[in-house]
């Protein structure tokens, strides 16, 4: 089983969720994680209500958006691969200083656990500032990848990367096979 968790990139959701049913569609058993804020909160982009209903459909299983319910699927739950899509650059920040605040933090820390591969696809205005040093740690660590990432706006949004989310199947055999597509950068 995948597990495909998605963070406050609401921008990006949509492309996310898009990305997760096509690896469902691919045979893949997916089970969803949700941050709390992704779970409850309706923005410009879309509905809470109307984004859990979609990926609770398309996976048939229940969304993990508690602490609580993400703590087990390191050692009593494991998955064959945690996917980040989109990952925050907080979200991002906080699992390089091993901050386990959230569900999604939760179940990276306990995946990270048990050296199970992790896939990031990220989507951030400040990846090429702030959040650079946590890519550059996160690089270095053993079992975690990437999505390539390209600038998506460098005229006006100069310090922000954002996954190619199109990518997302490729990353996942790559993953599970050990291996970091590259380039890295688009």
């Amino acid at each position: 089983m995948i597990g495909y968790g998605f963070t406050g990139s609401f921008c990006t959701l949509s492309r996310g969720v898009a990305e997760m049913e096509k690896l469902i569609a691919e045979g893949h058993t997916v089970l969803p994680l949700m941050s709390e804020t992704v779970y409850t909160t309706d923005t410009r982009f879309g509905r809470a209500e109307d984004i859990r209903r979609r990926v609770g459909e398309a996976t048939g299983n229940g969304i993990v958006h508690t602490v609580v319910d993400a703590e087990p699927l390191g050692p009593a739950r494991p998955l064959e691969l945690l996917i980040l899509a989109p990952c925050t650059g907080n979200t991002l920040a906080k699992i390089a200083q091993g901050i386990t605040d959230t569900a999604i933090t939760m179940a990276a820390k306990a995946h990270l656990r048990r050296d199970r591969p992790l896939l990031i696809a990220l989507a951030s205005n400040d990846l090429l500032s702030a959040n650079l040093q946590n890519v550059a740690r996160m690089i270095t660590r053993r079992g975690v990848y990437f999505v390539p990432m390209v600038q998506d706006d460098p005229e006006n949004k100069p310090h922000s990367l954002v996954a190619d989310f199109t990518l997302i199947p490729d990353c996942v055999s790559a993953a599970l096979a050990g291996k970091q597509i590259r380039p890295l950068f688009l």
